[in-house]
């Protein structure tokens, strides 16, 4: 399979990272964060002229109906720079399930409007002592009128202080099974915590309190919403892990960069041969997660529900384990300065650290991983 981009990839993430490099620098990044802002507006409204928040969405509803391989370019540049703003959260896993699985009024309301970066919509999915589990939520949709009444408490909801609405999974009695309800922030009964994560970032915990919600608020199959959730959260693991390689060949470059200009005993730290197998060391394992990440990307395309399985969660793995190797050794190299708050290497390594919790960690994504396999041979 030909990994390589188009013309128009290449001009994407050109565009993306000279805006990095000139407008999203350490400096406005740090400011972003000291603000506990959760992200930056003006970087926000750039990507939307750059087309970046409508990749996804379909061209019926103002976007590009873009490709996954499309998503990994952009995520991968937004790894190199750290960029803040929920183009995960929003603009892959709320577009991707809206876009695939939502009625006609849905899409209407939310597609353009997430396209031209004037909404942002978030998953709120994870609840207290389930870990990574969505398939037996707590929160609840009882039937109420025209609609439903939805109760209960959603943790760790990625960029939800910024949100205008949420995806909301709730067990459904009636179907008996988890359905997803698009909520809008601003509705009754709906209170937001935001906080802020180790690696500058945001989050919040959502609490549901009788919220009503129409029935035409249900997205998708009311009977199918762990199956559309799960898709939508693989699509979010792939992007992911683009980000995080992104991550690890900007630590690369830094590290390579500090050993060539250190100089100890006279000459460069890159004259000793100790260093430079540590840096190789680095760039198999960068190698190694990029090349899990493609296969987690073109699995992504398949029809079949365990072949995107098994290659999401081996990719996550992969990525985590080459993450914290990568991170750790990049400080090592780079001696005492390296654990250092001014150094921008430790924001990198704070971000690897938080996307290796995120969606599950390595060792509930090998657990994934194992009973997929065994199913499939079964």
């Amino acid at each position: 399979m030909d990994f390589s981009w188009t013309e128009e990839q290449r001009q994407l993430a050109d565009t993306l990272r000279r805006f990095a490099e000139n407008e999203y620098t350490v400096e406005h990044r740090r400011k972003v964060t000291r603000d506990h802002q959760g992200l930056c507006r003006n970087a926000w409204r750039a990507y939307a002229e750059f087309g970046v928040l409508a990749l996804g969405v379909p061209e019926a509803y103002s976007g590009f109906a873009g490709r996954a391989t499309d998503t990994f370019v952009v995520q991968y540049e937004a790894g190199r720079a750290l960029l803040l703003e929920p183009l995960i959260a929003s603009s892959v896993m709320s577009v991707s399930m809206l876009a695939e699985h939502g009625g006609e009024r849905l899409k209407e309301a939310w597609l353009p409007a997430l396209a031209d970066g004037s909404r942002i919509v978030t998953p709120a999915w994870q609840e207290r002592n389930a870990r990574y589990d969505f398939h037996a939520p707590r929160t609840t949709a009882r039937a109420a009128g025209e609609g439903f009444r939805l109760d209960g408490c959603k943790l760790h909801v990625w960029h939800g202080g910024a949100a205008d609405a949420f995806i909301v999974s709730a067990w459904n009695a009636a179907v008996d099974a988890v359905t997803l309800f698009v909520v809008p922030a601003s509705a009754q009964g709906v209170i937001v915590r935001a906080y802020p994560t180790v690696d500058g970032q945001q989050a919040a915990e959502v609490t549901f309190e009788s919220v009503f919600v129409e029935s035409a608020q249900v997205l998708g199959d009311p009977r199918r919403g762990a199956t559309i959730l799960e898709a939508g959260i693989e699509r979010g693991i792939a992007a992911l892990c683009a980000a995080s390689v992104g991550a690890m060949e900007r630590l690369i470059e830094m590290t390579a960069e500090y050993l060539r200009t250190r100089h100890q005993f006279g000459q460069p730290l890159a004259a000793f041969q100790a260093l430079r197998h540590r840096l190789a060391d680095m760039l198999v394992q960068k190698e190694l997660a990029l090349s899990m990440t493609h296969f987690a990307t073109a699995a992504l395309e398949s029809d079949s529900a365990e072949e995107r399985r098994r290659a999401v969660s081996a990719a996550k793995a992969m990525v985590t384990k080459a993450g914290r190797f990568v991170g750790q050794h990049a400080i090592q190299l780079h001696g005492g300065i390296g654990v250092t708050a001014e150094l921008v290497v430790g924001d990198y390594f704070k971000f690897l650290m938080g996307a290796a919790q995120l969606f599950g960690d390595a060792d509930h994504h090998v657990d994934v991983f194992a009973r997929t396999a065994a199913q499939e041979g079964a």
